[in-house]
């Protein structure tokens, strides 16, 4: 996942938002011409759309089949454990932040799947247009939560419809790094996550995780091949050395670690049409600081990788 706004600069107030059906890849569902028959009853909680799909392709049919899948491994094989859930808000939008690694990171998983479950609220996940791009992949990925990290959707999401959205600054610079320099944060692109926290007027919340470094380690990149395969990275990993072409995709057990920070919210009103740049990169950097601080805290905590 990516920054929100290190690609594009974002919209000022007089700008209309793009689409997030286009945003996504997907057609806007019709309102039918006609009232449905008593045998024929629209799925979905709204009467006037043929599925649960909502405007940005998430499907809460298959977000609960996801959940039910993924809750066995959330809970034996991560062992997930949480300190400061309480914190996330309730209601409102706020935009979630953390550290992002493993070459499968699990860290997005696990964030939505565990917000989802114990506080009931949905997480929608903002990453690079190229997950959309991949067969089934990227239908799967919006059906169950994935939007476009475009500074439109995200303010949509944030401001208008107070959502909570999560982000993972240091875009695919994190999950490729190698195994030596775990746990060592990466520059936080150009702070676009900062000036739509801004701008929706929602506060950012950032997440420390410790254990998704150790999921699926990796022990070199082949960048030529990554190039040809149109890749951001093409890894090597030790899951791959150690199970063969089962570790393309199964981790390692690590105990997973989460700690939710104190939320940070900013002084300044929402919806302007520009916001100070030395401001936005000070506040980036902060960001940034404190959750490289508070990972190495967790690392000093934990006794064992596999056992926390």
């Amino acid at each position: 996942m990516v920054a929100v706004g290190d690609h594009q600069p974002a919209a000022t107030k007089s700008q209309r938002p793009v689409a997030a059906a286009a945003d996504n890849g997907h057609r806007p569902h019709h309102v039918p011409t006609a009232e449905p028959g008593a045998d024929q009853e629209p799925a979905g909680p709204n009467p006037t759309r043929f599925s649960d799909v909502d405007e940005w392709g998430r499907s809460e049919r298959m977000r609960r089949l996801a959940r039910r899948l993924y809750d066995p491994v959330y809970r034996s094989w991560f062992r997930v454990e949480w300190d400061g859930l309480e914190k996330i808000p309730t209601e409102g939008g706020a935009l979630l932040i953390g550290n992002h690694a493993g070459a499968i990171p699990q860290d997005a998983l696990v964030i939505m799947h565990g917000i989802e479950t114990e506080l009931g609220r949905p997480v929608y996940g903002l990453a690079d247009y190229f997950f959309r791009t991949v067969p089934v992949v990227g239908t799967l990925w919006s059906r169950t939560g994935g939007v476009v990290a475009d500074p439109n959707n995200a303010y949509r999401l944030l401001r208008e419809q107070g959502q909570l959205a999560v982000v993972f600054p240091e875009g695919s610079k994190g999950p490729s790094k190698r195994y030596d320099q775990r746990y060592q944060l990466r520059r936080f692109g150009r702070g676009g996550f900062v000036e739509i926290a801004m701008r929706a007027g929602v506060p950012i919340i950032p997440i420390a995780v410790v254990g998704s470094e150790e999921t699926m380690p990796i022990l070199f990149r082949i960048p030529p091949l990554g190039r040809l395969l149109r890749l951001p990275y093409c890894p090597v990993t030790a899951n791959m050395v150690a199970m063969g072409p089962l570790g393309i995709v199964v981790p390692f057990p690590a105990k997973l670690r989460l700690r939710v920070m104190d939320p940070v919210t900013f002084d300044v009103p929402p919806d302007l049409g520009r916001y100070s740049r030395s401001k936005v990169m000070e506040a980036a950097e902060s960001i940034r600081a404190d959750l490289q601080e508070t990972v190495y805290e967790l690392l000093s905590e934990r006794r064992s990788v596999w056992f926390g």
